[in-house]
């Protein structure tokens, strides 16, 4: 059997699922847009601090790709969430809540990286599509790619591709 048929064979079946689970897809895909942004921000505060740099408005802005207003604004609203605390003349700090949110968003980028290299994806296509892929996958899926990982998926798809 060729690919294609492999493939069309092997996708779900194309009917629209019920409207439960055909929402609950929408409104979970929702929720993430919205905290993507903010898990990036206390994700790269946190990543600054770890290296003893300090997490200033213009490396962030830097790191982002974004202008320094943008930054202000972001770090105004991750204060007032209650994500990150700002001193005068100094940089950004992450407060317990904004540690927290920055591990969970580092070990899921971690896993989805994994994930991804374990398939043969480039080191650095793997660094990039983790970046948006992990903000949105959900904990079923983070929990099955981690035990294919354990369970040797790389060794797998390398024997794959060599046979």
């Amino acid at each position: 059997m060729d690919r294609k048929r492999r493939l069309k064979n092997a996708a779900p079946k194309e009917t629209l699922p019920d409207v439960e689970t055909h929402s609950e897809g929408f409104r979970a895909n929702r929720a993430a847009r919205r905290n993507v942004l903010v898990e990036d921000y206390v994700e790269l505060i946190s990543d600054l601090l770890s290296e003893g740099q300090e997490a200033r408005q213009v490396d962030i802005a830097g790191r982002l790709g974004v202008s320094q207003p943008t930054v202000a604004k972001m770090l105004a609203r991750l204060a007032t969430e209650g994500y990150v605390t700002q001193k005068p003349y100094r940089g950004v700090f992450l407060t317990p809540a904004g540690q927290d949110m920055a591990d969970r968003a580092r070990h899921r980028h971690r896993i989805v990286e994994a994930f991804l290299l374990a398939l043969g994806v480039s080191e650095e296509n793997a660094r990039v599509d983790a970046e948006g892929v992990e903000h949105y996958v959900g904990s079923e899926t983070l929990n099955l790619f981690e035990k294919a990982i354990e369970g040797g998926l790389k060794q797998f798809m390398q024997a794959l591709h060599n046979a």
